[in-house]
């Protein structure tokens, strides 16, 4: 089942194109990350699923049927930046919240356990941290326990500590079958808590799929030893990697995903008569790989 189905999505501000045929699908109970640089248009397209905007031309489906106002209300949406009522406690900003949207006014204390703010929820919101903020807002798109949380820069302006938070968060809501769709210019966020992704680049859709996939084109072993012109040439007798370029001190060798063989690569440099200092393999990290599609 697709929670999300977009479908050669555009949306003109005038002669300015800020979604330009956009196309993509997010599988039930995923964290779909919607990754891209500010101005790539990630905020429009949210506003388009949720019904703030209108498409200029293409359609989207949610839950596999023509949007209606009974779908969206099986979403919980956080937009912009937390809005509550800076002299109200927690629990009074949600009831607030609650009666607005129209659901979820006994739910207050489920999701305020949710968030870990259970101990924090008769205080002034005036008195949170930003990332108490957040969680606050999360709570607030909790309440009627929606299928799906749609979040926009969930982790924008927090601390190292207030990221860990929200991401932890966001895999726990995850696991209890939670269907995720957030946007983000985090790429290291997006690949730590992301299943499936779709960058952008100034409205224009560039890859989508699960992140394992996109980022499993190529892996890098990383090799060193005390003598780079030994090292150097030791690797020009050697074979089976797609490329290879200096690093500093280091060489990197790229090899298709699953075929660099560690016990092999050792041997090999250990008979041409160059120990290795440093050997490790790892995935071409989220940032690199972002920036190779984007340019």
């Amino acid at each position: 089942m697709s929670i999300l189905e977009v479908k050669n999505l555009h949306k003109n501000y005038g002669k300015i194109q800020a979604l330009k045929d956009v196309s993509f699908s997010v599988p039930k109970g995923t964290v779909f990350g919607i990754l891209g640089p500010n101005g790539s248009g990630k905020t429009t397209l949210l506003g388009v699923i949720t019904d703030i905007l209108k498409a200029s031309a293409g359609t989207y489906t949610l839950f596999d049927e023509n949007p209606t106002a009974h779908h969206r209300s099986l979403m919980g949406t956080f937009l912009e930046t937390p809005n509550f009522y800076h002299y109200l406690s927690a629990v009074k900003n949600l009831e607030i919240a609650a009666a607005i949207k129209q659901r979820g006014a006994g739910d207050i204390e489920r999701v305020l356990e949710i968030v870990n703010l259970t101990q924090r929820k008769n205080s002034k919101f005036s008195t949170y941290s930003l990332g108490m903020k957040q969680r606050l807002a999360i709570a607030s798109c909790l309440l009627g326990n929606p299928d799906v949380l749609i979040l926009d820069e969930p982790t924008n302006g927090l601390d190292p500590v207030g990221i860990a938070e929200i991401r932890e968060l966001i895999k726990k809501l995850q696991q209890e079958g939670k269907t995720i769709i957030m946007a983000s210019h985090m790429l290291d966020e997006v690949e730590k808590v992301c299943t499936h992704m779709a960058i952008l680049k100034k409205g224009e859709l560039i890859v989508t799929g699960r992140v394992d996939e996109i980022l499993s084109h190529e892996e890098i072993v990383e090799i060193g030893a005390e003598s780079l012109s030994q090292l150097q040439q030791a690797v020009t007798l050697f074979n089976g990697y797609n490329s290879q370029k200096s690093a500093g001190k280091r060489i990197l060798l790229y090899y298709p995903v699953g075929e660099a063989n560690l016990a092999q690569i050792n041997q090999h440099f250990f008979t041409q008569g160059v120990v290795l200092t440093h050997l490790l393999v790892k995935k071409k990290s989220l940032e690199s790989k972002f920036f190779e599609l984007t340019n």
